[in-house]
């Protein structure tokens, strides 16, 4: 019997299921987690049908787009903890590292050979979909994607929205039933497992697996990995035993003023968990449980009326519901937008409107002109720009009231809107622990008109794309301390 819906399993080819294999293969690419990970939960469930073993490859390239020591590291402390955590069970556990480009080239088909089938995580953004379609090109076994993303299965819409509001009233019509759909906690412990018998000594001789490397205590040995070490680890660690922590932490003592403290940089209640939603070490689900649960919720106090409201659906807190809007609405918006667009990245796919009003005032004179270098550095005239391109550069985020403020003002002072996306994507992704993502991608597109309306009066340079200004944000926000702290 199927625990995961099956609304949330993608097959990627035509191939067989092979029963009489030696062990299914889960292939963990995004969720990179042991609990609440349906993508996990699919490959136990197909394991104890066929009584076949468990085999969990995690691999990490090095040559990923904008690869650097801050973003190997959080995944490799995420690697080390899964390492740990499956020791003394039934699964085989195969973490490959590459130390050079191409390394990895050939291990998944290899692997595949013995496998029944193989189950992997779909994600909808960065490299990952074009490397799992070739991946079910390639072999011969059945290869399925599934979707543990967000409390919404992706498939559950048919398209994209054009607002927020548009999107939180579809899930207010559609997510209840869904709200009983949640992955195990923990899939591994849930029953016995068929345990893995033999050795990977064949495929160990060409792609060694890192186990030893993980489980060591020096902290050294990837230091030989070709990365940017320009870049260096930012503000917390990788890991699901972390990011659990962070949750607790929030929920305890944040979560209770985050209504009124989010926007102020000076009060530090923001969640701080995108970077583990972003990698896979935390699932929305499991955060929406422990909120859930802190808050004695049940199913009977959502509201049956779909009005699309930020605020009275889910029959919570003032500041459990101003927290699940950012966590359920926006981020999913984000996540509806990349599985159903590839040109999500694009400045192509920004909204007619916005198009329009930006090329009218393309050839707008700018108040400043910044090279990519002085955004880099955070050599602006703009002390609020440039504490939080400094937060970015030494930490790996921004606080995200100042996150919109920093995309406007790129926008100010570049020479044109399309520039704007380029340098805005380019120090995204290369520094902040959860760029590359679906959600990040929202709030790049939103500062030139993605989800939002034409705002008057029509301004220079921005048109009727919302404008926003540092001297506004100075006398809104309490900031004193941040601007301390982050001086270049």
């Amino acid at each position: 019997m199927e625990s995961v819906p099956r609304c949330r399993i993608q097959p990627f080819n035509a191939a067989p299921v092979h029963k009489e294999g030696g062990y299914v293969l889960y292939w963990m690419t995004a969720a990179r987690r042991l609990r609440w990970n349906f993508g996990l939960q699919r490959a136990v469930e197909c394991s104890k049908e066929w009584n076949r073993p468990l085999l969990i490859l995690e691999a990490l390239r090095c040559d990923y787009p904008w690869a650097n020591a801050r973003l190997h590291r959080f995944i490799l402390e995420g690697m080390r903890e899964n390492a740990l955590g499956l020791q003394g069970t039934p699964v085989f556990y195969y973490p490959f590292i590459e130390w050079n480009p191409g390394q990895g080239k050939g291990l998944l088909e290899a692997l595949s050979k013995r496998a029944c089938t193989v189950v992997a995580d779909w994600f909808p953004a960065f490299f990952i979909p074009n490397m799992i379609r070739a991946a079910a090109r390639k072999i011969d076994v059945r290869l399925e994607a599934v979707d543990g993303n967000g409390l919404l299965p992706l498939e559950a819409a048919g398209g994209t929205f054009q607002t927020a509001h548009a999107f939180r009233r579809f899930l207010q019509k559609n997510l209840r039933p869904h709200l009983f759909e949640f992955p195990e906690p923990d899939p591994i412990g849930s029953g016995a497992l068929p345990p893995f018998q033999g050795t990977m000594t064949e495929v160990a001789s060409n792609w060694p697996s890192a186990l030893e490397h993980l489980l060591s205590d020096d902290d050294t040995w990837w230091d030989g990995i070709p990365l940017d070490r320009s870049v260096s680890p930012g503000w917390c660690h990788g890991g699901e035993g972390e990011a659990r922590r962070r949750l607790d932490t929030f929920v305890r003592s944040r979560l209770p003023r985050y209504a009124e403290g989010r926007p102020h940089p000076d009060e530090d209640a923001e969640s701080g968990l995108s970077p583990y939603l972003h990698f896979g070490h935390l699932s929305a689900h499991e955060i929406f449980s422990r909120i859930a649960d802190e808050e004695e919720w049940t199913f009977e106090r959502l509201a049956s009326a779909s009005t699309g409201s930020r605020t009275g659906w889910w029959g919570m807190s003032e500041n459990a519901e101003a927290f699940l809007d950012q966590l359920v609405t926006w981020r999913e918006l984000g996540f509806n937008m990349c599985h159903h667009r590839d040109d999500y990245d694009r400045y192509a796919s920004l909204p007619d409107w916005a198009r329009k009003t930006l090329a009218v005032h393309a050839a707008d004179p700018r108040p400043f002109l910044y090279e990519p270098e002085a955004f880099e550095t955070a050599a602006t005239h703009d002390p609020i720009w440039n504490a939080a391109q400094t937060q970015l550069t030494t930490e790996g985020r921004i606080h995200n009231y100042l996150r919109m403020l920093w995309g406007k003002k790129i926008l100010h002072w570049t020479r044109s809107p399309e520039e704007a996306v380029a340098v805005m994507l380019e120090l995204n992704n290369k520094y902040a622990l959860d760029g590359r993502d679906p959600n990040s991608y929202s709030g790049i597109f939103w500062i030139l008109g993605r989800y939002d309306r034409p705002w008057g009066p029509e301004r220079p340079v921005f048109g009727k794309v919302r404008y926003m200004s540092s001297k506004n944000t100075a006398r809104k926000l309490r900031m004193s301390d941040y601007l301390e702290r982050y001086r270049p």
